[in-house]
């Protein structure tokens, strides 16, 4: 794909952060090993800023269950709710998200928390803490959850300029999230198709690549192999969820065990369906994906 410059700073914070990139590049790049090494990081800086909301999620998940007083007058996952709720307002009010990425964030909420509410009453997974802020079973800091999640894939798509070759017909996407979401349920009772499904993604994202910009020059990868790194980095996140005792699945209630590898399956499913809400939005900007 043909390198395009950068769009200009959108705002004050971008605009400071365009002129530290060019300060530090023109003091230390000085030829094609410093530039891959000044790109390699760029790569991990914008990594970091598209994971700013999961980020700060997952690092309450961990100050609370260590610090968090037993005597405060709310409970500890009450907590949670209202803190990722100021961190939303705050990312609005300042910038750092847009609120069509807080309509994303949004949607993801309430698929995440009907499918909590059936997970839940199926035994799938507990949330050992009491609290207030909960509809049955699922405190209400669980659809953020799901949330980090969609601003993580909204932010990256803008902050890495996505572009796609042999991106697969939309329609097609939406049929595959759809399976994938109703297979989440219905293997309780029908067989299990998730196999199936695997085998379905890479039918129609095989031949897809995603180009991304690190820095100035645009990069590529299969858009499998992105699935599967993400999904990836959300197990480890699980595990520290885990560890937190923000929730604990079967065989972790008297003490903290490694999330089974196959729950890494489920998490590159649920990205599918992930990129697919996010896709849909993004489809209506002219030159966002490209065949």
């Amino acid at each position: 794909m043909k390198p395009t410059p950068p769009p200009p700073p959108a705002n004050a914070l971008q605009r400071r952060l365009h002129v530290a990139r060019a300060d530090l590049h023109a003091r230390w790049v000085r030829g094609p090993v410093s530039q891959a090494a000044f790109e390699f990081l760029a790569f991990g800086i914008k990594q970091a800023w598209a994971c700013l909301f999961g980020g700060a999620m997952l690092g309450l998940l961990m100050l609370t269950f260590l610090f968090y007083p037993e005597e405060a007058p709310i409970s500890r996952y009450d907590f949670l709710v209202l803190a990722a709720v100021g961190i939303q307002v705050t990312m609005l009010l300042s910038g750092l998200e847009t609120w069509e990425e807080a309509r994303i964030i949004l949607v993801f909420h309430v698929v995440g928390t009907i499918m909590e509410l059936f997970k839940t009453h199926a035994g799938s997974w507990i949330y050992p803490e009491d609290s207030y802020l909960r509809i049955g079973a699922v405190p209400l800091f669980s659809g953020f959850m799901y949330a980090a999640v969609g601003s993580y894939l909204a932010r990256v798509w803008r902050i890495f300029a996505f572009r796609f070759t042999q991106f697969p017909p939309l329609w097609l996407q939406g049929v595959l999230a759809v399976a994938i979401y109703v297979n989440f349920f219905a293997h309780h009772w029908l067989p299990d198709i998730r196999l199936g499904l695997f085998a379905a993604t890479v039918l129609i994202y095989g031949r897809c690549w995603v180009h991304f910009r690190p820095d100035v020059a645009y990069r590529k990868m299969p858009l499998v192999v992105g699935f599967l790194l993400v999904a990836l980095f959300i197990w480890f996140a699980e595990n520290l969820g885990t560890f937190a005792r923000a929730w604990a699945y079967p065989g972790q209630e008297n003490g903290w065990e490694m999330v089974s590898l196959a729950k890494l399956g489920s998490w590159y499913l649920l990205m599918i369906i992930s990129f697919v809400l996010v896709a849909t939005v993004h489809r209506a900007r002219p030159g966002a994906i490209t065949r």
